[in-house]
């Protein structure tokens, strides 16, 4: 079994913290039905669309192995509706913006009272609560403001934003654990609970190691770019052919990882230098070090760099890029990349679920189409008909 299977999740989220968060559960087999509303359903369908009128890649990454129904819930139809179905789900996530749901009578005090077993989770820009709770949110946002943006980048340049959606989908993880928590607390009280994430503040944990120079000096946090000061020579260096992500990155905490760089680039004969061996000297002799090491690996591609240097001890990463993410025989064999079969989008490889578990094997199916669903869920939990789906869709309900 799937070790999620009967936890059911009413999905009211869209572009990403949401849906990342709901896709993480549905990986691990919760039931997530995802409602959208008739007109257009999640924004993130139209998010970067190369074809008009086709779902966008970037729904397609983020809504697997979910359901979909349409449901108006601006409508008093729509959330009588909504109302009904409740009762039927162990948990309810939202990512509108603050005092939408409590605008349409369904937020956490109704819900709660409907259903007292209800876990009601939300993911916002700032939380529900402070001085910037009403303020809207992206992820470049929450980057900048939970402190990400100010230790990435070059040592005197400016801020830069990082290449991943750290404040998106690192608050999705957050809480999924968060749902995940409640989940076993239910199992004891059987209660459930409102479950609050902000992304500033999913973040800031992403951040708190990089706070330990803030500690030790009093000051804030400089950016340091890709070397770290005090563990020379760890660094990026260049490989060939020499295109744009051709690098490995190396990093080197240990007198074995020092030596085992020197064996790797035949400089087997500075082992045990009084000068070479001394961390204090490397640090202060970054760039000698650096031009003596990028000798070596701008001569090989990165994928030879890093399996030599790893038969030597030595912790080294190739840079990859999309293309080597989707097609490296690595991650092939894991089965981290998984080939679906879209309805018009055709045949994608796709990453699937980096969480494992020993006895709940994880299958991944493609996104939902907007309203796939809506006769089996409502014939299923409402007993309705085709012909009351009809009804209700002429009216723009569903």
């Amino acid at each position: 079994m799937a070790a999620l299977s009967g936890l059911r999740i009413l999905d009211l989220t869209q572009f990403e913290a949401g849906p990342s968060c709901t896709q993480l559960l549905a990986w691990l087999g919760a039931d997530v039905v995802k409602v959208e509303s008739p007109d257009g359903g999640d924004q993130g369908r139209r998010m970067v669309a190369d074809v008009p009128g086709t779902d966008a890649y970037y729904f397609l990454l983020l809504n697997g192995n979910k359901r979909s129904v349409t449901l108006n819930l601006k409508a008093e139809r729509g959330r009588a509706l909504f109302r009904q179905m409740l009762p039927h789900f162990d948990v309810l996530i939202e990512n509108f913006t603050l005092g939408t749901l409590e605008k349409w009578e369904l937020g956490w005090n109704v819900l709660s009272a409907l259903h007292p077993s209800l876990i009601y989770a939300t993911v916002r820009g700032f939380g529900d609560s402070g001085p910037y709770a009403s303020f809207k949110a992206f992820d470049m946002i929450a980057q900048a403001t939970g402190g990400a943006m100010s230790v990435n980048g070059e040592l005197g340049g400016p801020p830069i934003k990082l290449g991943i959606t750290l404040g998106d989908t690192g608050s999705g993880v957050h809480c999924a654990v968060g749902i995940l928590a409640a989940c076993i607390q239910r199992l004891q009280t059987g209660r459930g609970q409102r479950v609050e994430v902000s992304m500033q503040e999913a973040v800031i944990n992403f951040v708190r190691p990089s706070m330990l120079a803030h500690y030790i000096t009093g000051y804030p946090t400089i950016r340091s770019g890709n070397r770290i000061a005090v563990l020379a020579p760890s660094d990026l260096y260049k490989c060939a052919p020499g295109g744009d992500n051709d690098y490995v990155y190396m990093m080197i905490n240990s007198p074995a990882m020092w030596d085992g760089v020197l064996t790797t680039i035949d400089r087997a004969d500075l082992i045990g230098h009084a000068d070479y061996s001394d961390v204090r000297w490397r640090n202060h002799h970054q760039a000698e070090l650096h031009a003596m090491i990028e000798t070596w690996t701008e001569a090989r591609d990165k994928f030879t760099v890093m399996e030599t240097m790893a038969a030597n001890g030595v912790p080294c990463g190739a840079v990859f890029d999309s293309r080597d993410v989707l097609t490296h025989p690595h991650l092939r064999a894991r089965g981290m990349i998984t080939t679906i079969d879209h309805p018009t989008r055709g045949t994608l490889d796709v990453p699937s679920s980096p969480i494992r578990l020993g006895d709940s094997p994880t299958t991944i199916t493609r996104s939902p189409l907007l309203g796939e669903h809506n006769r089996d869920v409502y014939g299923e939990l409402l007993g309705l008909d085709e012909a009351e789906l009809a009804r209700l869709a002429r009216d723009g309900v569903v």
